[in-house]
């Protein structure tokens, strides 16, 4: 892929479109989808010593969804999506740090009621 071509791909990956999605109605209520988007390029080209030239790029674009606006009676609300899996990841480590640091607290505590004494 060339660099224009990239510059044209990525122009297109990267619209309003890749955020919030097309609204939809449900109940008497206007609803629009949004995600959070990320996206990088990079591209490098060179020769080497018998004077072949090459070049190469690349981008990469990612998205998870955010939340979604719910429009009904002339009110906006934001209500956020949420992640299940990084909300138990984050849950399990919380628990695996306090089980690993429990022992250690119990022993600091023991030294401190002996040193009172």
């Amino acid at each position: 892929m060339k660099v224009d071509e990239l510059v044209t791909t990525a122009r297109d990956a990267f619209t309003v479109k890749r955020v919030f999605g097309e609204p939809y109605e449900k109940d008497g209520a206007t609803i629009i989808t949004a995600a959070a988007v990320a996206g990088g390029a990079g591209g490098g080209g060179g020769h080497d010593e018998r004077g072949q030239q090459g070049e190469g790029v690349g981008f990469g674009l990612g998205a998870k969804p955010a939340g979604a606006y719910i429009i009904k009676d002339g009110k906006a609300v934001w209500r956020p999506a949420v992640d299940v899996n990084r909300l138990f990841a984050t849950i399990g480590a919380v628990v695996i740090v306090y089980l690993l640091t429990r022992p250690r607290v119990a022993r600091l505590r023991a030294r401190a009621v002996r040193q009172r004494r």
